[in-house]
């Protein structure tokens, strides 16, 4: 029987580049997760104020692979958790409770989030 022998030599250097830009892909696809939630016009949307200005990404927690989307109006809450509210939907067409439904697991829309950070991440390490 043939042993193979295999010798491995590792770049610290490149390990952490590898991490950063892991890093740097998760936030970038938080943002275009955003985008996409934007576009497909499913937040409820009166002035905009909600979903404009009050939704960011808060990718401070990057590092251990965590990043988040939060929408801070005070009404971002009620009108998430009762998708029985009558939304209107003369800005939104396609407001709903529950907006981000799609792209969790169950929905129509679930692989997108792997699908966008593999695309990000293969481009940010070349």
């Amino acid at each position: 029987m043939a042993v193979a022998k295999t010798k491995l030599k590792l770049f610290p250097s490149k390990l952490k580049q590898l991490d950063i830009d892991g890093q740097r892909a998760l936030a970038m696809t938080a943002e275009e997760l955003n985008t996409r939630v934007r576009n497909a016009q499913v937040m409820p949307f009166d002035n905009g104020t909600m979903q404009n200005e009050n939704t960011d990404v808060d990718d401070t927690k990057a590092a251990n692979g965590k990043v988040t989307i939060i929408t801070t109006s005070p009404q971002a809450r009620r009108l998430y958790f009762h998708p029985e509210y009558d939304f209107q939907t003369i800005n939104n067409p396609n407001a709903k409770g529950n907006w981000y439904e799609d792209w969790l697991p169950g929905g129509t829309k679930q692989k997108d989030a792997a699908k966008i950070f593999g695309q990000f991440y293969k481009r940010l390490i070349g």
